[in-house]
Protein backbone atom coordinates (compact mmCIF):
# COMPACT_ATOMS: atom_id res chain seq x y z
CA UNK A 1 0.00 0.00 0.00
CA UNK A 2 1.33 3.41 -1.01
CA UNK A 3 2.36 5.45 2.07
CA UNK A 4 4.38 8.21 0.37
CA UNK A 5 3.89 11.86 1.37
CA UNK A 6 1.08 13.61 -0.47
CA UNK A 7 1.83 17.10 -1.73
CA UNK A 8 -0.67 17.30 -4.60
CA UNK A 9 -4.15 15.87 -4.05
CA UNK A 10 -6.67 15.66 -6.88
CA UNK A 11 -10.32 15.70 -5.80
CA UNK A 12 -12.95 14.73 -8.36
CA UNK A 13 -16.66 15.07 -7.55
CA UNK A 14 -19.49 13.90 -9.78
CA UNK A 15 -22.78 14.01 -7.85
CA UNK A 16 -25.40 16.36 -9.26
CA UNK A 17 -26.76 17.04 -5.75
CA UNK A 18 -24.17 19.62 -4.74
CA UNK A 19 -24.24 20.45 -1.03
CA UNK A 20 -26.84 17.72 -0.43
CA UNK A 21 -24.56 14.99 -1.77
CA UNK A 22 -23.61 12.21 0.64
CA UNK A 23 -20.55 11.22 -1.41
CA UNK A 24 -19.30 14.82 -1.45
CA UNK A 25 -19.80 15.16 2.31
CA UNK A 26 -17.78 12.03 3.01
CA UNK A 27 -15.21 13.25 0.51
CA UNK A 28 -14.85 16.39 2.62
CA UNK A 29 -13.90 14.21 5.57
CA UNK A 30 -11.36 12.25 3.53
CA UNK A 31 -9.70 15.47 2.37
CA UNK A 32 -9.67 16.86 5.93
CA UNK A 33 -7.98 13.74 7.30
CA UNK A 34 -5.41 13.75 4.51
CA UNK A 35 -4.69 17.44 5.10
CA UNK A 36 -4.06 16.72 8.79
CA UNK A 37 -1.49 14.09 7.83
CA UNK A 38 0.18 16.05 5.05
CA UNK A 39 0.70 19.72 6.02
CA UNK A 40 1.00 21.98 3.00
CA UNK A 41 -0.87 19.54 0.76
CA UNK A 42 -2.35 21.26 -2.28
CA UNK A 43 -5.84 20.28 -3.42
CA UNK A 44 -6.97 20.52 -7.03
CA UNK A 45 -10.78 20.39 -7.24
CA UNK A 46 -12.54 19.07 -10.33
CA UNK A 47 -16.34 19.21 -10.25
CA UNK A 48 -17.60 17.09 -13.12
CA UNK A 49 -21.22 18.06 -12.39
CA UNK A 50 -20.39 21.51 -13.80
CA UNK A 51 -20.11 19.90 -17.22
CA UNK A 52 -17.75 17.65 -19.17
CA UNK A 53 -17.57 17.68 -22.98
CA UNK A 54 -18.45 14.28 -24.37
CA UNK A 55 -16.29 12.71 -27.03
CA UNK A 56 -17.60 12.64 -30.60
CA UNK A 57 -16.41 11.71 -34.09
CA UNK A 58 -14.15 14.76 -34.32
CA UNK A 59 -12.57 13.91 -30.96
CA UNK A 60 -11.96 10.31 -32.00
CA UNK A 61 -10.39 11.38 -35.29
CA UNK A 62 -8.14 13.89 -33.49
CA UNK A 63 -7.13 11.31 -30.90
CA UNK A 64 -6.25 8.74 -33.56
CA UNK A 65 -4.17 11.23 -35.54
CA UNK A 66 -0.46 11.19 -34.57
CA UNK A 67 0.26 14.20 -32.36
CA UNK A 68 2.76 15.74 -34.80
CA UNK A 69 0.19 15.60 -37.60
CA UNK A 70 -2.80 17.12 -35.81
CA UNK A 71 -4.34 20.28 -37.19
CA UNK A 72 -4.89 23.29 -34.91
CA UNK A 73 -8.57 22.34 -34.77
CA UNK A 74 -7.74 18.80 -33.72
CA UNK A 75 -5.34 20.00 -31.04
CA UNK A 76 -8.05 22.33 -29.74
CA UNK A 77 -10.54 19.45 -29.67
CA UNK A 78 -8.23 17.48 -27.36
CA UNK A 79 -7.41 20.29 -24.92
CA UNK A 80 -9.93 19.22 -22.27
CA UNK A 81 -8.72 15.63 -22.50
CA UNK A 82 -5.04 16.61 -22.41
CA UNK A 83 -5.67 18.76 -19.34
CA UNK A 84 -7.58 15.99 -17.56
CA UNK A 85 -4.75 13.54 -18.19
CA UNK A 86 -2.12 16.05 -17.03
CA UNK A 87 -3.94 16.84 -13.77
CA UNK A 88 -4.40 13.14 -13.02
CA UNK A 89 -0.78 12.31 -13.85
CA UNK A 90 0.50 15.06 -11.54
CA UNK A 91 -1.52 13.97 -8.50
CA UNK A 92 0.13 12.09 -5.63
CA UNK A 93 -3.29 10.84 -4.52
CA UNK A 94 -6.90 11.09 -5.64
CA UNK A 95 -10.21 11.44 -3.85
CA UNK A 96 -12.90 10.37 -6.32
CA UNK A 97 -16.50 10.74 -5.15
CA UNK A 98 -19.46 9.27 -6.99
CA UNK A 99 -23.06 8.29 -6.38
CA UNK A 100 -24.65 5.29 -8.03
CA UNK A 101 -27.18 6.43 -10.61
CA UNK A 102 -29.35 3.68 -12.06
CA UNK A 103 -26.86 0.99 -11.01
CA UNK A 104 -23.86 2.77 -12.60
CA UNK A 105 -21.92 6.04 -12.50
CA UNK A 106 -23.08 9.55 -13.48
CA UNK A 107 -22.73 10.30 -17.19
CA UNK A 108 -20.32 13.15 -16.40
CA UNK A 109 -17.96 10.71 -14.71
CA UNK A 110 -18.16 8.34 -17.67
CA UNK A 111 -17.31 11.28 -19.95
CA UNK A 112 -14.25 12.07 -17.79
CA UNK A 113 -13.18 8.42 -18.01
CA UNK A 114 -13.38 8.60 -21.81
CA UNK A 115 -11.07 11.62 -21.70
CA UNK A 116 -8.40 10.09 -19.45
CA UNK A 117 -8.25 6.59 -20.98
CA UNK A 118 -5.96 7.48 -23.87
CA UNK A 119 -3.84 4.91 -25.71
CA UNK A 120 -0.21 6.02 -25.63
CA UNK A 121 -0.81 8.43 -22.73
CA UNK A 122 -2.39 6.48 -19.88
CA UNK A 123 -2.27 2.94 -21.29
CA UNK A 124 -0.75 1.02 -24.17
CA UNK A 125 -1.46 -2.20 -25.99
CA UNK A 126 1.15 -4.96 -25.69
CA UNK A 127 1.33 -8.58 -26.92
CA UNK A 128 0.19 -9.56 -23.42
CA UNK A 129 -2.75 -7.15 -23.40
CA UNK A 130 -3.28 -3.54 -22.26
CA UNK A 131 -0.75 -2.06 -19.83
CA UNK A 132 -1.39 0.98 -17.63
CA UNK A 133 1.12 3.81 -17.99
CA UNK A 134 0.34 5.92 -14.91
CA UNK A 135 2.31 5.42 -11.72
CA UNK A 136 0.36 3.83 -8.90
CA UNK A 137 -1.00 6.11 -6.17
CA UNK A 138 -3.78 5.86 -3.57
CA UNK A 139 -7.28 6.56 -4.80
CA UNK A 140 -9.93 7.02 -2.12
CA UNK A 141 -13.06 5.95 -3.94
CA UNK A 142 -15.97 7.49 -2.04
CA UNK A 143 -19.35 6.21 -3.19
CA UNK A 144 -22.98 6.46 -2.11
CA UNK A 145 -25.97 4.43 -3.22
CA UNK A 146 -29.65 4.91 -2.56
CA UNK A 147 -30.41 1.21 -2.36
CA UNK A 148 -27.70 -0.84 -4.08
CA UNK A 149 -25.35 -2.83 -1.80
CA UNK A 150 -21.73 -2.49 -2.89
CA UNK A 151 -20.35 -5.69 -4.35
CA UNK A 152 -23.83 -7.02 -5.13
CA UNK A 153 -24.88 -8.21 -8.61
CA UNK A 154 -26.69 -4.88 -9.06
CA UNK A 155 -23.56 -2.81 -8.37
CA UNK A 156 -22.14 -1.96 -11.78
CA UNK A 157 -20.33 1.11 -10.45
CA UNK A 158 -17.67 0.33 -7.83
CA UNK A 159 -16.16 -2.60 -9.73
CA UNK A 160 -16.23 -0.62 -12.96
CA UNK A 161 -14.39 2.34 -11.45
CA UNK A 162 -11.82 0.04 -9.85
CA UNK A 163 -11.23 -1.67 -13.20
CA UNK A 164 -10.87 1.63 -15.05
CA UNK A 165 -8.25 2.84 -12.57
CA UNK A 166 -6.33 -0.43 -12.78
CA UNK A 167 -6.52 -0.26 -16.57
CA UNK A 168 -4.47 2.95 -16.53
CA UNK A 169 -2.02 1.68 -13.90
CA UNK A 170 -3.59 2.61 -10.55
CA UNK A 171 -3.93 -0.45 -8.32
CA UNK A 172 -4.24 1.17 -4.87
CA UNK A 173 -8.01 1.76 -4.79
CA UNK A 174 -9.59 2.21 -1.35
CA UNK A 175 -13.40 1.99 -1.37
CA UNK A 176 -15.40 3.97 1.16
CA UNK A 177 -19.05 3.18 0.50
CA UNK A 178 -22.26 4.59 1.99
CA UNK A 179 -24.86 2.10 0.81
CA UNK A 180 -28.67 2.13 1.03
CA UNK A 181 -28.74 5.82 1.92
CA UNK A 182 -32.44 6.02 1.03
CA UNK A 183 -33.29 3.51 3.77
CA UNK A 184 -30.98 4.78 6.54
CA UNK A 185 -28.90 7.84 5.71
CA UNK A 186 -27.35 8.16 9.16
CA UNK A 187 -26.46 4.48 9.33
CA UNK A 188 -25.01 4.53 5.80
CA UNK A 189 -22.80 7.50 6.63
CA UNK A 190 -21.65 5.92 9.90
CA UNK A 191 -20.74 2.69 8.13
CA UNK A 192 -18.80 4.60 5.48
CA UNK A 193 -16.86 6.55 8.11
CA UNK A 194 -16.03 3.25 9.81
CA UNK A 195 -14.50 2.11 6.52
CA UNK A 196 -12.61 5.40 6.33
CA UNK A 197 -11.24 4.73 9.83
CA UNK A 198 -9.56 1.65 8.38
CA UNK A 199 -7.73 3.71 5.77
CA UNK A 200 -7.31 6.97 7.69
CA UNK A 201 -7.87 6.67 11.45
CA UNK A 202 -8.72 9.94 13.16
CA UNK A 203 -5.52 11.35 14.60
CA UNK A 204 -5.29 12.00 18.33
CA UNK A 205 -6.36 15.52 19.20
CA UNK A 206 -8.55 15.96 16.14
CA UNK A 207 -12.33 15.59 16.15
CA UNK A 208 -13.98 13.42 13.52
Amino acid sequence: MNQNPITNLLRIDSSARGADSVSRAIGDEVVARLAARHPGMRVTDVDLAEGVPHIDADWVEANLTPAAQRSPEQRARLVASDNAVAVLRDADAVVLTSPIYNFSVPSALKAWIDHVCRAGLTFRYTPDGPQGLLQDRPVFLVMASGGVPFGSPADFASGYLTQVLRFIGIEDVRLIGAERVAADAAGARAAALAQLDHWLPVQTGRAA
